[in-house]
């Protein structure tokens, strides 16, 4: 049974009640992901920046990268326990869009949502762009030509195709990928240990010899490797008991990165000799099998090259899978158009957001240069975990007027929070311009989408009139009337699995005489969609909203 959707009232912390809501976005649905999914979802958004960052970043600071891999780890730690605390409360595709739009409201929603699926899909397509200087090693180990970006935007087609297959099919994937790539780069660090180049007073030294700016700047630069951590709140309506499997997850994930990035980094500069990140005036962009090859042999330095393209395209994979539930959960909110939230008949999935996502990514890849995209990345997602850390603040500081008692609570509240704030401002300041376009550019876009579409269909919380006509319409019907209903909603099934979605539901409602337009029609079917995976049950649904209402 589809269990009653109370009406979202967080809107805003002023016209909110986030008990109601937490209750809304807590039903159960088809969920698909366990602890061992969340983790591996996390580690494969978080893996591939230890491919690609590291040389940048010694281009920075020098040998000592792997103290600015822990600083940056400590500032997404606020943000790794606020985004936990918030995804118990409010399990839902979106995630920090969701949580924004919740706490500030429709306008700070649009900025947040479209400024996170930026970022995300930037991240992802760093991923593709990143992966093509291993393939370079793969191709010339094996005398092979082909064109990178024939190799990245084909990649970028059957990572798509297969985000529209649907979610366990990613996981699938990615599961085999993380195990054996995290195998990998163990064995590494281990065979690094007995080079003959072995100095541990190189990294040392260099982390202790940089000024604090430096050393700050390089953590900013870095931050985008831990970015990932928390993209699996983004489809926190798909994991089985979230209250639990997501802060676990997401803390475990961070936990391993964290160990992994700073080992990798120190133990690379340790056994390499030289400033090897620099060879002809440019940066060395395949740091792991550059590794590989100087602490093993080259036949294994082409056997991690190989490993690495296959873990950027993981990450890819799981990059589009969360991007594209920010425009989903945007349109549910009313704020994008219909067929942003319109999911595919047969496999169920957000189909169009997938498809935009992966257009975008593929522009990303032919424009925009690989450090650009780390740095506007970075930048972008400081801000949202920013914004994030202010959110437990100001839910923890109204608790007793809204009724705030997650399942998980995040430790040393409010300082963890505020060292989050401070830190993540200080980064930004210490990136630079590029960072303020960033941001500047996706409020400006969140703007004048919100003023030119959003503002005129989102529906207020406080604004129950569509669903309070169409309960009171469709109540108590005789028996030749349900039978209608049950054959007009079944014949509007293109899919053929009981399920509708939104478009489907408003063909049904049409063809029995209902006159909703289409925002109020979108409304009823968000009501009816208690699950948040954008169909209903036509079966749970009639017999739900034929009932009596009970006050």
């Amino acid at each position: 049974m589809v269990k009653k959707s109370v009406e979202k009232i967080l809107k805003g912390v002023v016209s909110g009640d986030i008990d109601s809501v937490k209750e809304e976005i807590k039903v159960t649905l088809k969920r698909t992901i366990g602890l061992m999914g969340v983790v591996v979802i996390s580690l494969s958004a978080m893996l591939p920046g230890i491919f690609v960052t590291p040389t940048f970043a010694a281009e920075i600071m020098g040998a000592g990268i792997w103290l600015a891999f822990l600083l940056a780890a400590s500032v997404v730690l606020p943000g790794a326990l606020s985004k936990s605390e918030l995804s118990s409360a409010m399990p839902s595709s979106g995630g920090s869009y969701v949580f924004l739009e919740r706490t500030y409201g429709p306008m700070v929603g649009t900025i947040s949502g479209l400024g996170l699926w930026a970022s995300f899909l930037l991240k992802s397509a760093f991923a593709l762009i990143g992966f093509s200087a291993y393939f370079v090693a793969v191709t010339t180990f094996f005398d092979i030509e082909i064109s990178m970006y024939t190799l990245s935007l084909s990649a970028l087609v059957l990572i798509t195709i297969i985000n529209i297959l649907g979610v366990s099919k990613i996981k699938a994937i990615q599961t085999p990928i993380v195990i054996t790539t995290v195998g990998l780069l163990v064995f590494i660090c281990i065979a690094s240990l007995f080079s003959e180049n072995f100095d541990p007073s190189i990294p040392f030294d260099g982390a202790f010899d940089t000024d604090i700016w430096t050393l700050a700047e390089t953590s900013a630069f870095v931050f985008v490797a831990y970015a990932g951590v928390t993209k699996v709140a983004a489809i926190g309506g798909e994991v089985k008991n979230p209250e639990r499997n997501l802060p676990a997850g997401i803390m475990l994930s961070l936990l391993i990165a964290t160990v992994l990035y700073s080992a990798i980094a120190f133990l690379m500069m340790a056994s390499i000799p030289g400033e090897w990140w620099i060879v002809d005036g440019k940066v060395v962009e395949d740091p792991i099998y550059v590794f590989a090859k100087s602490v093993v042999n080259t036949e294994f330095g082409v056997f991690a090259a190989i490993l690495s393209v296959l873990t950027m395209i993981s990450m890819a994979l799981a990059g589009i899978m969360a991007s594209s539930r920010f425009l989903f959960a945007m349109a549910r909110d009313n704020l994008l158009p219909q067929p942003l939230e319109n999911v595919n008949a047969k496999f169920e999935t957000p189909h169009i957001p997938i498809l935009v996502t992966g257009l975008a990514m593929g522009l990303a890849i032919i424009f925009v240069d690989l450090k650009d995209v780390v740095k506007l990345a970075s930048g972008f997602k400081i801000m949202i975990f920013i914004m994030i850390n202010s959110c437990v603040i100001v839910l923890r500081q109204t608790s007793e007027k809204h009724d705030w008692n997650p399942a998980y609570k995040s430790p040393m509240y409010p300082y963890i929070q505020l060292w989050g704030i401070i830190a993540g401002i200080i980064l930004i300041i210490l990136m630079g311009y590029k960072a303020y376009i960033g941001g500047s550019v996706a409020i400006v876009v969140g703007l004048i989408t919100y003023y030119l579409y959003g503002r005129k269909h989102y529906m207020h919380s406080s604004d129950s009139t569509p669903i309070k006509t169409f309960r009171e319409q469709f109540q108590n019907p005789t028996k030749v009337e349900h039978n209608r209903r049950l054959a007009a909603f079944h014949a509007a099934d293109f899919g053929g699995k009981s399920h509708l979605n939104v478009r489907e539901f408003q063909n049904a409602l049409k063809s029995l005489g209902f006159k909703f337009n289409s925002d109020e029609s979108r409304s009823i079917f968000h009501k009816g969609d208690s699950n948040e995976d954008g169909v209903i049950d036509i079966d749970e649904f009639i017999d739900t909203f034929e009932q009596i209402e009970e006050e």
